[in-house]
């Protein structure tokens, strides 16, 4: 494998590997991100990063690093500030920074995984406990969670494992039929058509449905293709490129609102900036279009969304979005 990780779950004597961990590791490399649910054959499993334990009694899990020979595996390590989780080097929101970065705190923590080490931050004294996972201002007694996460690298691997299946709740409360789309040149989605390619996206659906961890071929003009379902890529077999491909629900042409004008949903980002919801940003989803429709239909409801990393629940009531799996609003 291309990926230096491996994640894993204990089934009675036997590790077995988890499949498609790239989303659990995007996942667990964000600093905020306390855990991830994830469906098995005894159910859905939620797993505690800080722990690395599930909340199945019966069910271990563990994470494998598989760095090649002579490398090292980039790891952060974060503090919560009074707003975010900041990495010790860079500056908090108070415009400080540490006397300690990552990698030596890194250092440290091989060497002694249960020390204490002390640092500063302007003339601020503190101490960082590898036992209990906090920092504590030697002057004031104040206590803040630490968490060490790996840092996300992509992988050639991981850049064609990115997948963007829609969330059960949309699919089973609108039923829409579903777009096939692979990256393009210019950065675009461009949809499977039957005019280009021998298959389009509901002969491509309905393979789909028959086995979402199977592959089939396809051409285009004179080159042959396999689109793997379970890695979401498709790949050229004379030369070996691959693209992304993504699943999305397709809800049709969108209307406009009843005063003739199309309306445009925003977020606020952490920067304080008001940015579209776009399908071009962060490899979103859903656009203004797509809210719009399921918010006409009922303006008091909740819809969920995903990203290239994480999962939103947006609510049309409160006018906010959530991340599921920091829990930021």
């Amino acid at each position: 494998s291309d990926n230096h990780y491996q994640w894993q779950l204990l089934n009675g004597n036997q590790w077995l590997k988890i499949d498609n961990d790239h989303v659990i590791e995007t996942h667990y490399c964000q600093p905020g991100a306390k855990g991830i649910s994830i469906n098995t054959n005894l159910g859905k499993v939620f797993i505690d990063f800080d722990e690395l334990k599930t909340d199945n009694p019966a069910l271990r899990v563990q994470r494998l690093s598989c760095v090649p020979q002579g490398q090292e595996e980039d790891i952060g390590w974060y503090f919560r500030d009074d707003s975010l989780w900041c990495e010790y080097g860079s500056q908090s929101s108070n415009m400080s920074s540490s006397s300690i970065t990552s990698k030596d705190i890194e250092t440290h923590f091989t060497q002694n995984p249960q020390g204490v080490i002390q640092f500063s931050v302007g003339s601020t004294g503190y101490s960082l406990d590898f036992s209990t996972m906090t920092q504590t201002n030697v002057a004031t007694g104040l206590r803040r969670n630490v968490r060490r996460r790996p840092k996300f690298t992509l992988s050639p691997a991981s850049i064609s494992y990115v997948s963007f299946l829609p969330l059960a709740s949309q699919s089973q409360l609108y039923n829409p039929s579903f777009k096939w789309e692979f990256m393009g040149d210019e950065g675009q989605w461009t949809e499977y058509q039957a005019h280009i390619c021998s298959l389009d996206s509901a002969a491509i659906e309905k393979q789909y449905q028959l086995n979402p961890q199977g592959q089939i071929l396809f051409s285009v003009r004179n080159f042959l293709y396999r689109l793997d379902f379970a890695r979401m890529c498709q790949i050229n077999n004379n030369i070996g490129t691959k693209r992304i491909v993504r699943r999305s629900p397709d809800y049709g042409p969108q209307k406009n609102n009843s005063s003739g004008t199309n309306v445009c949903w925003q977020f606020q980002d952490i920067d304080g900036i008001w940015k579209d919801f776009s399908k071009s940003y962060s490899q979103c989803s859903v656009s203004s279009p797509d809210i719009e429709l399921q918010y006409q239909q009922n303006q008091s409801g909740i819809m969920t969304f995903a990203t290239s990393r994480f999962s939103y629940e947006l609510n049309f009531s409160a006018m906010t979005q959530r991340n599921l799996s920091t829990n930021t609003t």
